[in-house]
């Protein structure tokens, strides 16, 4: 794939590059399997940077185990123009998220809630959430889009989250994006 392609398919983090969605889903299970106890949140989200001629589109991918450490990871996009309608921008970020979340299948959600199942009487949970890099704040200027993006996010059975609960699209995704 080109660089200067608009879409790219591919995840990283700071030991690897090029990771599959396969690749990644197996690092979250092996993650998962250290701690069958744990509490686990998965969370994606996604932030832009409009640049000079370009916007950059980083979807954050986190696996969090309460108290107990992080994996994660990033898959960026890089749209060829400078995209200056927020609208646009924060409707193309939310579909960023949403094509990331719909990449864990109910088979891939079964197996993950699985791991946590057997120990639930111990504590052990599991929850999927989506991060949405807008806030409802009077001062806001995404807050007229609060009501349109976390229907989106809710409709996909996942739990939306806004700023400023909504670290990995606002600091984690952000980090990555300058």
């Amino acid at each position: 794939m080109k660089k200067n392609e608009a879409y790219h398919d591919l995840f990283q983090n700071l030991q690897e590059n090029g990771m599959s969605f396969d690749l990644v889903f197996d690092r979250i299970v092996t993650f998962m399997k250290l701690d069958p106890n744990g509490n686990y949140r998965l969370m994606v989200g996604t932030d832009s940077q409009v640049h000079k001629s370009t916007t950059v589109f980083i979807t954050g991918l986190v696996i969090q185990n309460k108290g107990n450490g992080v994996w994660a990871c990033i898959k960026k996009v890089v749209i060829p123009r400078k995209m200056t309608h927020l609208h646009e921008r924060i409707s193309l970020e939310l579909s960023l998220t949403e094509e990331v979340v719909s990449m864990f299948t109910e088979e891939r959600k079964s197996e993950l809630i699985n791991l946590v199942l057997p120990n639930i009487y111990q504590g052990a949970t599991f929850t999927m959430e989506g991060h949405i890099d807008i806030g409802a704040g009077k001062r806001n200027k995404t807050s007229e889009f609060v009501k349109e993006m976390v229907t989106r996010i809710e409709s996909m059975g996942v739990e939306p989250k806004i700023k400023p609960n909504a670290f990995v699209a606002s600091s984690y995704a952000n980090r990555y994006t300058k």
